[in-house]
């Protein structure tokens, strides 16, 4: 059973940075992509980035491109999320997901399997 653990979340200044991690620590991953989803508070589950397995295909919403960079090593079976110039619109509750594949984890219709989260609180 594919069990998808975050870690990493935290408190943290604006224009701060923090990683993200998320361990599969249960059996193999049958889907390729991985990503990131998240909710803050009072609003709708929103999609962050995607990975395809290799790591050479990548996607971010608007909202955080250029700023968060996804990665994955397949050996360690982990995938991160290095989030730099945070914002205080950033704050929310971080999911790992994984899915069929990178493009098909960008709609919450498309994940299969989804972390419990890790908490991103950026404020003064």
């Amino acid at each position: 059973q594919v069990q998808l653990v975050e870690s990493g979340g935290g408190l943290v200044q604006p224009g701060g940075s923090l990683r993200l991690s998320c361990v599969n620590s249960g059996s193999d991953l049958p889907r390729t992509g991985m990503g990131w989803f998240r909710e803050a508070p009072g609003k709708e589950r929103e999609f962050v980035a995607s990975i395809s397995k290799k790591g050479t295909i990548t996607n971010y919403s608007d909202s955080v491109r250029g700023r968060f960079t996804i990665s994955r090593d397949n050996a360690e079976a982990t995938m991160y999320l290095q989030m730099d110039n945070l914002r205080p619109e950033d704050t929310a509750l971080y999911y790992c997901t994984a899915g069929w594949d990178s493009v098909e984890i960008m709609k919450s219709d498309g994940v299969d399997y989804w972390g419990k989260g890790t908490l991103v609180t950026v404020t003064t």
